[in-house]
């Protein structure tokens, strides 16, 4: 079946088209004249939108570069982050470490003092026993006074014992109440005489210091010293009333529970109540070899003479005879008779047939 002839020239002009765009043949007067001008001014305009070498080299090294991390296997960041975690916190904790032990001679007002207050505090906070816990609270205080001593030493500016004195007061007040409260709640006067004893000594200690202390800072000397005059005064007021059924007046101050006045009901029930005193007999006037006094009482005017007589009786004269109380005679108790109960048979059968005795086992 032939092609058509339309066809035929459609295709030829296309390859004739095709063949003058490639250049490979002229084109003939006007043969595709707009045609061709359309084309030329297409390769003009690429060509001028087109990179230089350098861009074009630019870019394939960027495109090369997100290719490889494409390929490359995947990071794991998460695993990274967390061991920089760890290390950080390793790291503080290490220097928080060495910066506390630094901290163990620091004295009021030195840049380290903050951190073993710190440290101090951990501890307290780490107790959870109440009367260890006030037996902390009463050690930084004596450290405190301690402190106090070094600084007397050094030369130390007025601020730094402003400093000491106050944590003195503020561990002074916190030890003294729990302790406090738990003897009311507990009792011991053993732990009030401990509490009175040691106020006592850093009272003295204090004493001590005041001479050498600055002019500014012995105020604050004198105002420790009568605070500690007044632990002793609370722990004496309270031993006292230990004993009694009201102890304190339910109210509290900054030194804990406050002591009851008035008449003392002594509580026979309490753990504190003392045993009197046995009475020593006073020293005698008798000359010596003379015998003891006897420590027996006198006889009574009603007391009866129970001795068996030696003689006769001979009734007294002048006077009535005593009546004669007649002796009753003995009494005798009768017991009821007692009556023995036969044991059951342990084992009764009825008589199977009738008119016949019962069989008995046992």
């Amino acid at each position: 079946m032939g092609v058509p002839g339309w066809f035929a020239r459609e295709r030829a002009d296309g390859d004739r088209f095709a063949d003058l765009v490639d250049g490979t043949e002229s084109p003939g007067d006007d043969e595709f004249a707009h045609e061709l001008a359309l084309v030329g001014g297409l390769r003009e305009l690429g060509a001028g939108g087109a990179p230089d070498a350098e861009t074009r080299q630019r870019i394939r090294d960027e495109i090369a570069g997100r290719l490889a991390e494409a390929e490359a296997p995947p990071k794991r960041r998460g695993h990274a982050v967390a061991n920089l975690a760890a290390a950080a916190v390793a790291l503080v904790l290490a220097l928080g470490g060495v910066t506390l032990l630094l901290s163990k001679d620091a004295l009021p007002g030195d840049p380290l003092y903050g951190i073993k207050r710190a440290g101090e505090s951990a501890s307290l906070g780490l107790t959870f026993d109440e009367r260890d816990k006030a037996k902390k609270h009463l050690e930084f205080a004596a450290n405190r006074v301690g402190e106090l001593d070094e600084l007397t030493r050094q030369d130390a500016p007025t601020a730094a014992y402003f400093t000491g004195l106050a944590d003195f007061e503020t561990d002074l007040r916190a030890g003294v109440s729990q302790l406090t409260a738990l003897v009311t709640d507990q009792g011991g006067q053993t732990r009030l005489s401990e509490l009175r004893t040691w106020a006592r000594q850093q009272s003295d200690r204090l004493g001590l210091q005041v001479g050498s202390a600055p002019a500014e800072a012995r105020d604050k000397f004198a105002a420790a010293r009568v605070l500690l005059d007044k632990v002793q005064t609370r722990t004496t007021d309270l031993g006292s009333r230990l004993v009694c059924y009201t102890i304190t007046t339910g109210s509290s101050d900054d030194l804990g529970a406050v002591p009851a006045a008035g008449d003392c009901v002594r509580n026979p029930d309490s753990p504190n109540a003392a045993v009197p005193p046995l009475t020593s007999t006073p020293p005698s006037s008798a000359p010596a070899g003379s015998p003891p006094p006897s420590s027996a009482p006198p006889p009574s005017s009603s007391a009866v003479d129970t001795a068996t007589p030696t003689g006769p009786l001979t009734p007294p004269t002048g006077g009535t005879p005593p009546p004669v109380v007649a002796t009753p005679p003995p009494t005798t108790r009768t017991l009821p008779p007692t009556t023995t109960t036969p044991k059951p048979p342990l084992i009764s059968i009825p008589p199977l047939i009738p008119g016949l005795p019962p069989i008995t086992i046992g």
